[in-house]
């Protein structure tokens, strides 16, 4: 649903021009089961914004059959808006599921259409006292500087005291992920040399297709290409890729998804119509299912949500997501069909890269296929989100809590635990992408060359010369990572 609808600058007008709200004019949209803030409430701009949050996710949250009512739950007596959803995350009708709501200060909004302000790089460590860049973005700050993946930082911000103590990470997640404008380092190169960088942040143009390669497997060719984000400018990279992939001949994909927390379901729909056959054509690629309130046009708090758009007769005017049918068919915009996207036919093999790190538009990808094409995973578990959102402006910030679930063409979803791999290997962040030894790479081209996994013994080794245990990765994933991970409703929703 939401088609083109939110293509970069008009996501950015949905999201921030929402006409007239605030978190204190629509106090009397009470509750289905009466249990709604009295009509006409007043109170303080911070108690009016609790309250916006439970009753958008009275009647939008996946969850929210069983939810208390306004009065039982009284979101008022919570010390700040993360407390309220952190009180509704664990809500017995969530059954622990929810790991994704959040509020956002309009961050991810510009993200996910392709604009960043950050240093442009993140890190993970191969060894408790080797830190390394696991990538970066070729347009931004660290991107210009000539940081690389695999480099070894060996001294941040004058310290070379760089391990996996908690006070030691901790320092290491302010230095790069905080708030300081700057960070100075020292990386070590595979040549063995050293540079000296400053990095200082700056807003840069996101290309998510980090590297992209043919090689040559015996008689077959096969593509690799490493996609780091669901961008909503993504699509004319992508193209370009796979035009170069056709023109190369491939017969089999390797698609690395190893940091990629997804983004813009639309890019995800491109994506995988550039892969699946065109034998697919016309038949249901996935099928979304918004929760039931807002199926049944209940959710009427939902016209609280404004934006300009041109309706079904080409006149623009003002519209609210209320207007919407939300209805799980394709006459309401909610069951995608395939449409097969560029000149690359007849793939027979399509191998993912991923990790823990994996999820949302990611998994979207992946489920979409497996009905339709032979599907290896190789690396680790997926992070596992089944379901996605579109941002709520509640005053200044943007409520992020899941409305619908997808499913593929067999119905298949609901894989909250993550996707299982093929193949379970440790992500290694020592060699850059496209480094055929590059481990979970190289497992791909093996497979590709003999029809099943090599099983070394030291696959799961982070790296062979100072390797991290699993619960040390684990526990190191949970740390670090702070890559987004959503699945964000960009396309454009049919109106009733």
């Amino acid at each position: 649903m939401l088609r083109k609808f939110i293509s970069q600058n008009t996501f950015l007008c949905a999201l921030i021009i929402v006409v007239g709200f605030t978190t204190s004019c629509k106090k009397s949209n009470n509750a289905p089961d009466g249990g709604g803030a009295p009509q006409g409430a007043s109170g303080t701009r911070a108690e009016l914004t609790k309250d916006s949050i439970y009753l958008y996710a009275q009647q939008t949250y996946y969850w929210n059959v069983g939810m208390p009512s306004y009065s039982t739950f009284n979101p008022r007596q919570y010390s700040s808006n993360n407390a309220v959803l952190a009180a509704l995350k664990a809500l017995p009708s969530t059954g622990g599921k929810d790991k994704y709501s959040f509020i956002d200060d309009g961050t991810v909004a510009g993200e996910l259409g392709g604009v960043a302000g950050d240093f442009g790089f993140s890190v993970f460590f191969a060894g408790p006292n080797d830190l390394r860049v696991k990538y970066v973005y070729a347009n931004s700050p660290a991107g210009v500087q000539g940081l690389k993946r695999g480099y070894q930082i060996t001294k941040i911000n004058g310290s070379t005291d760089i391990n996996t103590t908690d006070a030691r990470i901790d320092y290491v997640v302010n230095a790069i992920f905080g708030t300081n404008p700057t960070v100075a380092m020292t990386v070590l190169k595979p040549d063995g040399t050293s540079q000296d960088v400053t990095i200082t942040k700056a807003n840069y143009n996101i290309n998510p297709v980090l590297f992209t390669k043919t090689y040559t497997v015996g008689p077959k060719k096969v593509g690799y290409i490493v996609f780091n984000s669901f961008t909503t400018n993504s699509t004319d990279f992508l193209d370009a890729a796979f035009t170069k992939f056709a023109a190369d001949g491939i017969t089999e994909l390797v698609v690395d998804l190893r940091y990629n927390g997804g983004g813009s379901v639309a890019t995800s729909e491109a994506f995988t119509n550039l892969i699946a056959p065109s034998a697919q054509n016309g038949r249901v690629m996935y099928t979304t299912y918004w929760t039931q309130t807002m199926q049944d046009n209940q959710a009427t708090i939902l016209q609280n949500q404004k934006f300009y758009a041109k309706g079904n007769d080409g006149v623009t005017r003002m519209y609210s997501y209320f207007d919407y049918s939300y209805k799980p068919t394709i006459a309401a915009g909610n069951q995608e069909v395939f449409a097969k996207r560029g000149t690359l036919n007849g793939l027979t093999r399509v191998y993912f890269i991923v990790t823990s790190s994996t999820a949302s538009a990611s998994e979207l990808l992946i489920n979409n296929l497996k009905p339709v094409i032979d599907v290896k995973l190789i690396g680790k578990k997926t992070y596992g989100k089944p379901v996605g959102f579109f941002s709520i402006r509640i005053d200044k910030n943007d409520l992020y809590i899941p409305q619908f679930e997808t499913k593929n063409q067999l119905n298949q979803g609901g894989y909250f635990d993550g996707m299982t791999v093929d193949k379970d290997i440790f992500d290694d962040v020592t060699k850059d992408f496209g480094d055929p030894t590059e481990k979970l790479l190289a497992q791909a081209l093996y497979y590709s060359a003999n029809g099943g996994f090599s099983s070394f013994l030291k696959d799961n080794t982070i790296s062979s010369t100072s390797p991290l245990s699993k619960t040390q990765f684990e526990d190191l994933s949970g740390k670090m990572d702070h890559e987004f991970k959503g699945m964000v409703e960009t396309r454009k929703l049919k109106f009733k």
